[in-house]
Parts: structure tokens; C-alpha cells; sequence
């Protein structure tokens, strides 16, 4: 790069750079609207300049259905956000067309509710999309969840969503086709 001299091929290669650099940052997308719907612990559908979103929380995973603490995860979301308005702030989208997103209401965090409250797991693996800081206030909540025994904590030893769906255990009854 050092003798680049503007050339087509050089503007070609910066641009390219840039362009891979600034990707998440031309990816993200602020959303203003109001909570409709709650599907589960982690994934709501936001209505927002007159179209529907669903949004999955960013860092935390929430169980699934059939798992144990699924529906009181929905609920709990169900408690905190529906019916509000709220802010989706949303780095990527998902293989799914799900936008990942951190979601306040009234400047709360969402996704750091859930795990304070032990209905969701802070989930190293799904926090990229979060702040250092907000990684860091999530892997303290669930601490402090486990500790005080909140929701799902009160188990002796609750199964994370990833290993249940890991197991197979998403369809008990086998009626899913893949089985």
C-alpha cells in the first residue's frame, strides 16, 4: 500500500478493507416501536415504522419449549415488555432473517433482566453483538442468579438451552420429521 498512487486496483483493495470493517456498523439498525408479541424467553416481535420485527435479545438464551422455566421466561418478558416501547438496537440479522438485537424498555435493559430474574442463561457464545460492558453486567447477573438462587437456579442442576437442544429433546413426542 505503500506505493499505491491511487491506482484502480489499489482503490479497489481499500475499499474492499474498509468496507469489511465498517460492516457491522453498516449492518446496524436503531428501531423504535412497541413489543407485540412475546414468543419465548428470548425472541419478541416488535412493531416499528408500521412493519413487524422479531427480535431475539443478544447474550442471553432463554429455555425452550418442552424445557423446564420456558414458560415462566415467556412470562416474565411478557411482564417486562409487552405492551412498551422500545428501543432495538440491532448489529446483525440473523441466517433466520432474526434481527439480533439489545432491547430496552424505558432504558432497561432487557436481555440483563432475564438473567437477573434466572429465566435466561448469559450466553458467551450469542454476546458478540453485546458491549464489553454489557457482557461483563451479564456474566455478573447470572453470578448473583445463581447465587441467590433465582428462577431457574432454584434447580439443582438446570439443563442450558443449548444442551437441550443439543440432546434432541426440542420435539419429545418425535413427531418432528428429522427424528
Amino acid at each position: 500500500m505503500k506505493n499505491c498512487n491511487w491506482s484502480p486496483a489499489c482503490v479497489h483493495v481499500l475499499v474492499g478493507m474498509a468496507l469489511t470493517l465498517l460492516s457491522p456498523l453498516i449492518h446496524a439498525e436503531r428501531l423504535h416501536g412497541r413489543v407485540v408479541a412475546v414468543a419465548d424467553g428470548d425472541t419478541l416481535n416488535l412493531l416499528a415504522e408500521g412493519r413487524q420485527y422479531t427480535i431475539r435479545i443478544a447474550g442471553i438464551d432463554a429455555p425452550e419449549r418442552h424445557q423446564a422455566w420456558n414458560e415462566q421466561s415467556k412470562l416474565n418478558l411478557s411482564r417486562l415488555s409487552l405492551n412498551q416501547t422500545a428501543v432495538a438496537d440491532c448489529p446483525r440479522i440473523d441466517p433466520h432473517r432474526t434481527m439480533i438485537c439489545k432491547l430496552t424498555v424505558k432504558a432497561v435493559d432487557m436481555g440483563l433482566e432475564q438473567v437477573k430474574d434466572g429465566m435466561a442463561w448469559w450466553a458467551k457464545d450469542l454476546a458478540r453483538d453485546l458491549s464489553p460492558e454489557d457482557q461483563s453486567a451479564c456474566q455478573s447477573a447470572q453470578l448473583m442468579a445463581q447465587l441467590m438462587r433465582r428462577g431457574l437456579w432454584r434447580e439443582t442442576k438446570p439443563i442450558p438451552p443449548w444442551a437441550f437442544r443439543k440432546q434432541g429433546r426440542l420435539f419429545p413426542d418425535k413427531s418432528y420429521p428429522g427424528f
